[in-house]
């Protein structure tokens, strides 16, 4: 009988371990903070944006072709998406995902596995 109830008792103390390690640590840094520390290590790839919220880092990635480029610019061009070309953001491999930035400001992101694209919502 020992056996049986040992069971549940692990499994309940592995959920109460799980819900513990997803709860917001007290010493966790802000946001800004965090940012800043992302900034420097980037080197010169972040740029600063500010909008209504405040001001946010954003890493400007180099425009990188990819396998599926053609293909995920024939899907953004059927989407309405208008614009220069659909660079990979991922590394190249079985799974890549491929950014492009429409001419009236929207980006359109496409997820590519083993050379059949789809868009990602």
């Amino acid at each position: 009988m020992k056996r049986i109830l040992s069971i549940p008792v692990c499994l309940a103390s592995l959920w109460l371990v799980a819900c513990a390690s997803n709860a917001p640590v007290a010493n966790e840094p802000a946001r800004a903070e965090r940012a800043d520390t992302h900034k420097r290590a980037r080197h010169g790839n972040v740029v600063s944006v500010t909008d209504e919220t405040g001001t946010v880092a954003v890493e400007k990635l180099p425009f990188r072709p990819g396998t599926s480029s053609a293909t995920v610019e024939k899907l953004a061009r059927g989407a309405g998406c208008s614009g220069p070309a659909a660079g990979l953001i991922t590394e190249k491999g079985p799974v890549e995902v491929y950014r492009m930035q429409c001419d009236d400001g929207r980006v359109f992101l496409a997820r590519c596995e083993l050379r059949q694209c789809r868009p990602m919502r």
